[in-house]
C-alpha cells in the first residue's frame, strides 16, 4: 500500500490547505475528474491506534470494479507503524468491521464472516501476524461488541434465532413487521475454558454498549422493538451488573442518542445525544449521574454547532470532534461545561473522527477538498496534523476546481445561510456558467468543507463539465447549534427550500450561475427539494434529479419506516390533524406548475421512503403534464441510496447525462434521453 509522510507545518489548518494547494498545481495541464474516476475511488472508512501509540489500524473501502461485478464495495483492513510509515495489508480475504486493540493484548479485533462462519464472527490478529484467529462465534451475525478493560470478558450484541414454525405449503408470504428478531447482548469470558456467551436481562432491542472502567456494569441503550423509528426515537439508557446481568438503574434520557462515555472514575456518563425528544439530532454533550432516575444534562446549550465525537481524558475533561458550520473543530471541554477550548480547527477539510492514544498520539480520519478521506497523525507535543496515508495517487493526474465557502442572507433576514461552491475547471471570473445545485438529506445533516464528490454528488465531475456546484446548508442543517436545527420544524417545504433558492439568487447576482440553466439534485429529504423545485419553483429550475426523494407528505408518513420521527423531530404536528397542509406541502400539489425535465430515480427496496413516492410524481406528471419530459429509473435489489458498484455508476452516468441534455443542450428540443448509458472506450480502458 502507497503511503508517505508530509512535513510537519505550523497549524493543522495551514497543513491541510498545503495539502490541498499541492494538489491543485497541476490542474493545468491534467484532466478533470469523470464518473469512472469515481467508481473507483478507495476511501478510508476508520482508524484506531494502539495505546503505545506505535500503530494505526485502518479500513480501506475498496469498489469493485462496475463494469464486472453489481457487488457493494470491501472493506479490508491495514496497519501502519507510526514510526517508519509502514503499511501492511493485515487482512483483504473479505469485509471487516469494528476494528479495535484488544485491551491489555494489545492484538487487534474485528469481526468479519470467514469460509466457515454463516454470519460475522469475531476475529484476532497480531499487529504483526499473518493470519487471524477465530475468538468467537455465534448462532447469528455478532452485530457489535465491547471489551472489558481486562480484555478478557467480552460484551456483545447479535440478533435473536426466531423459532418460526415450518410452512405447511411451499411458498410463505412476508408478514409485514412482523417476526422481527430483537438483537440480544451477551457477555463472554474469553479466558474461561468454554466462554459460554451469557445473556444480559434486557427485554427489548440493545444497541450501545460502554463498560464501566472498573468492568463492574455496562451502560447500554434498549429500545422497545427492533423497529427502525424506535432506534431513532426510543432508545433508553440503562446500567447493568456485569455479574448478575441485571438491570440496576435506568437513566431517564430522551431522544436520539449515538455515543455513550463512562468518565475514568465510573461515576458519570457522557452521552453524544439529543436535547429532548424534539432534538433532530444527536450532537449535544449531556452528562449524567449513573443513579437510578437521572436526568442527563446538556453542559452546553449555547454551542452553535454540532458534536460528532467525544472521549473522555480524565475526570475533567472531554475531548470532542465538531462540526461548525462548514468547519470542524477538535478540543476539550469540562464535564460541566466550562473551558471549552479547540486544539485544531480546520476550515478547509472534513475531519471525519479521532482514536486517541495513552502515549498521546491522536489518529485521524480526514478529507479535503482535493482528495477523499485519508489517515492523518497528531504525534504528541505538535500542533500540526500530518497526513499518513495516501490512496488513489492517481487522482494527482486530474485537475480539482477550485472549492470555497459562501455566505448570503436569507430572504426573511432572520438567519446568514453558509454553503459550498465549486467552480468549473479554469473558471474565468464573471463568467455566467451552468449550476447545479446539490440538497443534503435529513434535513438534519449538512455539508463540510471536505471531499464533496460522490456517485450521488457530482462535484468535482461537474466542475470537469464546466458546471458550478452548490451546496447549500439550508436552515434545519446540523453545525449551528439547537436554535437553527429547529429552525425549520412545523415547516415542510418551506423557509428551508426557500434558502435554497435565496442561494441560486445570490450565485445568480455575483455573476457566476446563468439563470437559464440551474439544475437541482439531491437523495432523500433532497429528493424531496428536488421534487419540490421541479414543481411549486418549476419555472426557477431547468432540470432536476430527484433520488429516493418524497413527493406525497400523506403517502409518505403511511409508507415509511420512521412516521414516529417525522412528528417528533420535523412536522411536529400529527398527519391526521393536518391533512390539507401536509398535501399542500407535497410536490404532486404542484404539478400543474411543472415545466422542469426530471429524471426520477429509487431503490426499489427501499423502506425509508416508500418508491410509491417516486411512482406517484411520475403518474401525476405523466397524466397531468404529458409535455414535461420525465422518467423513472428503478434499481433492484437497492435500498435509500445505492450501495452496489454498477447500480451506482449507473446512477452517475445518469444523473450528469441529463444535466447535460437540459443544461447544455438545446431547450427547442425536450427529448428524452437514450435508455441506455454506454461507457467511453478510453475510460473502460482505464479501469483497474
Amino acid at each position: 500500500m502507497p503511503h508517505s509522510f508530509y512535513s510537519r507545518l505550523r497549524t493543522a489548518a495551514s497543513a491541510l490547505l498545503l495539502l490541498w494547494a499541492v494538489a491543485l498545481l497541476p490542474q493545468a495541464l491534467a484532466q478533470g475528474l469523470s464518473p469512472m474516476d469515481v467508481a473507483q475511488i478507495e476511501t478510508v472508512t476508520s482508524a484506531t491506534i494502539a495505546a503505545d501509540g506505535q500503530h494505526v489500524a485502518y479500513t480501506v473501502s475498496e469498489p469493485a470494479d462496475p463494469t464486472e461485478d453489481n457487488v457493494p464495495a470491501s472493506t479490508y483492513l491495514y496497519v501502519m507503524s507510526t514510526e517508519t510509515g509502514e503499511v501492511t495489508a493485515s487482512y483483504t480475504e473479505s469485509s471487516v468491521a469494528s476494528v479495535t486493540f484488544r485491551p491489555v493484548e494489545g492484538t487487534l479485533t474485528f469481526l468479519t464472516s470467514g469460509d466457515d462462519d454463516e454470519g460475522r464472527a469475531l476475529y484476532e490478529l497480531a499487529v504483526d501476524g499473518d493470519a487471524p484467529t477465530r475468538l468467537l462465534g455465534h448462532a447469528t451475525s455478532i452485530a457489535a461488541y465491547a471489551w472489558a478493560p481486562d480484555g478478557e470478558r467480552l460484551a456483545f450484541s447479535a440478533n435473536e434465532e426466531l423459532d418460526t414454525p415450518e410452512a405447511a405449503l411451499p411458498y410463505q408470504p412476508d408478514l409485514f413487521e412482523e417476526n422481527q428478531p430483537h438483537r440480544r447482548a451477551f457477555i463472554a469470558d474469553l479466558s474461561a475454558g468454554d466462554p459460554a456467551p451469557r445473556q444480559l436481562n434486557v427485554d427489548g432491542t440493545v444497541y450501545l454498549l460502554s463498560w464501566r472502567p472498573d468492568g463492574t456494569q455496562l451502560a447500554i441503550t434498549e429500545a422497545p422493538t427492533p423497529g427502525v423509528d424506535d432506534s431513532f426515537m426510543a432508545q433508553s439508557l440503562q446500567i447493568v451488573d456485569a455479574d448478575t446481568r441485571n438491570v440496576t438503574a435506568d437513566v431517564a434520557n430522551a431522544g436520539k442518542i449515538s455515543q455513550i462515555e463512562w468518565s475514568p472514575d465510573g461515576q458519570r456518563l457522557a452521552l453524544l445525544a439529543g436535547n429532548g425528544i424534539h432534538d433532530p439530532i444527536d450532537g449535544r454533550i449531556m452528562t449524567v449521574q449513573v443513579d437510578d432516575g437521572a436526568v442527563p444534562e446538556n453542559i452546553f446549550p449555547a454551542f452553535e454547532g454540532k458534536f460528532e465525537q467525544i472521549q473522555w481524558t480524565d475526570e475533567n475533561t472531554i475531548h470532542f470532534l465538531a462540526s461548525e458550520s462548514t468547519a470542524r473543530s477538535f478540543g476539550t471541554i469540562a464535564p460541566d461545561g466550562n473551558d471549552f477550548t479547540r486544539i485544531l480547527t480546520a476550515r478547509d477539510a472534513e475531519l471525519n473522527s479521532f482514536a486517541p492514544s495513552e502515549a498521546g498520539h491522536i489518529a485521524f480520519t480526514a478529507s479535503t477538498p482535493a482528495h477523499p478521506r485519508e489517515v492523518y497523525l497528531l504525534r504528541d507535543g505538535t500542533d500540526s496534523l500530518e497526513r499518513v496515508t495516501t490512496h488513489n495517487e492517481w487522482l494527482a493526474d486530474r485537475a480539482m476546481g477550485r472549492q470555497e465557502v459562501v455566505r448570503y442572507t436569507a430572504r426573511d433576514g432572520l438567519f446568514d445561510i453558509e454553503g459550498l461552491l465549486i467552480y468549473p475547471l479554469d473558471y474565468e471570473e464573471g463568467t455566467e456558467v451552468p449550476l447545479i445545485v446539490v440538497v443534503h438529506g435529513g434535513p438534519e445533516a449538512h455539508y463540510s468543507n471536505g471531499w464533496l464528490t460522490a456517485y450521488s454528488m457530482p462535484g468535482q465531475v461537474g466542475a470537469a463539465e464546466g458546471y458550478a456546484v452548490f451546496y447549500p446548508n439550508y436552515r434545519g442543517s446540523t453545525g449551528r447549534g439547537i436554535e437553527f436545527a429547529f429552525s425549520s420544524q412545523r415547516d415542510l417545504a418551506g423557509k428551508e427550500f426557500d434558502d435554497v433558492v435565496d442561494g441560486v439568487d445570490y450565485l445568480i447576482d455575483q455573476g457566476i450561475a446563468d439563470e437559464d440553466r440551474v439544475g437541482v439534485t439531491g437523495g432523500s429529504y433532497g429528493g424531496y427539494a428536488s421534487a419540490w423545485m421541479s414543481t411549486y419553483y418549476s419555472p426557477r429550475f431547468a432540470a432536476a434529479v430527484m433520488n429516493v426523494g418524497i413527493s406525497n407528505n400523506i403517502s409518505k408518513w403511511g409508507t415509511s419506516d420512521i412516521p414516529e420521527e417525522l412528528y417528533l423531530v420535523h412536522s411536529r404536528t400529527r398527519l391526521w390533524n393536518s391533512w390539507v397542509d401536509m398535501l399542500k406541502r407535497s410536490p404532486i400539489y404542484h404539478v400543474e406548475n411543472a415545466q422542469t425535465p426530471i429524471l426520477i430515480a429509487h431503490g426499489a427496496e427501499d423502506t425509508r421512503v416508500h418508491p410509491a413516492q417516486s411512482l406517484e410524481l411520475y403518474r401525476h406528471l405523466k397524466v397531468r403534464k404529458p409535455e414535461v419530459p420525465v422518467r423513472l429509473a428503478l434499481y433492484p435489489n437497492e435500498g435509500h441510496g445505492y450501495a452496489r458498484a454498477s447500480a451506482r455508476l449507473d446512477y452517475n452516468l445518469r444523473m450528469m447525462r441529463w444535466f447535460d441534455t437540459y443544461l447544455k443542450g438545446d431547450d427547442s428540443e425536450a427529448t428524452l434521453p437514450p435508455s441506455t448509458v454506454e461507457l467511453p472506450m478510453e475510460e473502460t480502458a482505464a479501469m483497474p
